[in-house]
């Protein structure tokens, strides 16, 4: 069953290159504090630290960085490093398990022998579950969600400073996300302008302020023992609203955008006979086909409807985006992994790599 599981969603819901300037930090501003990972208790059971899974790649430096803003916090950090000094960076986001339920991209994914040979930084945070990468307004007190939650603190302000010189990186640099994720890359992009050269948000829902839309969040934020309200506040509030990635979608304006979806109509890799053609048990490829067309199948269609409307937006404003618009396929792993190559020429000529 796990192999087949894997593939189930992890969460609910160009333009012309530039040299992208890093997020301003407030006066004071504290930055990250890179080392080499420690494997506590909490991550011990996470397949991309466990010896012997194929998520644990040689490749793959572990490394953590402090976060300030979160009390000193150590965010774990997988980095596939550059072969060459001066190149650019790609900051990957996970789904809304992340690696605390091994629904990230080093598990789920062959995003190390895709990148190795690229020649860029990738770096990727392996922790976050069900946080949306944002800056929320309460602190949460659940399994998944504990204390400050400061992601884009540290995403736009305190890690990048520390990071980048560490892999002696050049200025230019990259963001994208899967399922929650890919809202959080686009806000991350509109609330930092110029940050990011490039943005992919692969099968994400950008609105978040309207009433069904901010039914969407909570199903997420619930999943991680949370309410929106303790993230933006109440649905249609000026923070709700600063983080709808549709109403502020003219912020976008200047990074070369990726932006994707399927229709959530089941496609081959969701049919049971994908999976016995590979050797599972048929009753479990039959349970996992089942889910992967039901319940897989619908969050898609609301995410096939988010981008359509996203898309519509930009083109109002006449801001130019790659759009990969699957005729078939639910919100699982095999579209994310062809968002992974697919959006790479983007990434690529923005990144001038």
């Amino acid at each position: 069953m796990k192999r087949i599981s894997s593939i189930v969603a992890a969460a609910t819901v160009a333009a012309g290159v530039f040299s992208a300037p890093l997020a301003s930090a407030d006066e004071g501003q504290q930055l990250s504090v890179i080392s080499d990972l420690e494997i506590t208790p909490e991550i011990s059971n996470q397949n991309w630290v466990i010896p012997g899974e194929d998520a644990n790649r040689p490749e793959v430096k572990k490394l953590q960085a402090t976060s300030p803003a979160m009390d000193g916090r150590e965010i774990p950090l997988a980095v596939i490093p550059a072969k060459t000094e001066g190149r650019p960076t790609i900051y990957l986001l996970n789904g809304a398990g992340s690696s605390e339920q091994n629904t990230d991209w080093l598990s789920n994914s062959n995003v190390v022998d895709f990148y190795k040979d690229k020649d860029v930084n990738v770096v990727i945070p392996q922790a976050g579950a069900f946080s949306f990468y944002t800056d929320w307004e309460q602190e949460p007190n659940s399994q998944y969600l504990q204390g400050k939650q400061k992601w884009e603190t540290f995403l736009t302000k305190e890690l990048p400073r520390a990071i980048e010189p560490y892999l002696k990186a050049s200025d230019k640099r990259a963001i994208a996300g899967m399922s929650m994720s890919a809202t959080s890359s686009l806000l991350l992009a509109q609330h930092n302008q110029g940050m990011y050269n490039a943005v992919g948000s692969y099968a994400g829902c950008a609105a978040t302020s309207y009433p069904l839309e901010y039914e969407f969040l909570r199903l997420t934020v619930n999943r991680g023992g949370a309410q929106p309200e303790q993230m933006w506040g109440p649905q249609g509030s000026p923070n709700n609203v600063y983080n709808d990635a549709l109403v502020n979608a003219e912020n976008l304006r200047g990074s070369a955008l990726y932006i994707s979806s399927a229709s959530g109509l089941a496609g081959e890799t969701d049919m049971p006979s994908y999976w016995t053609n590979r050797g599972e048990n048929p009753v479990v490829a039959s349970v996992g086909a089942a889910q992967l067309q039901v319940e897989g199948g619908v969050i898609e269609a609301a995410a096939n409807h988010c981008t359509h409307n996203l898309k519509s937006k930009l083109d109002s404003k006449g801001i130019e985006a790659t759009y990969n618009f699957r005729n078939a396929g639910t919100h699982s792993w095999p579209g994310w992994r062809e968002d992974l190559e697919k959006s790479w020429p983007v990434f690529k000529d923005a990144l001038g790599a």
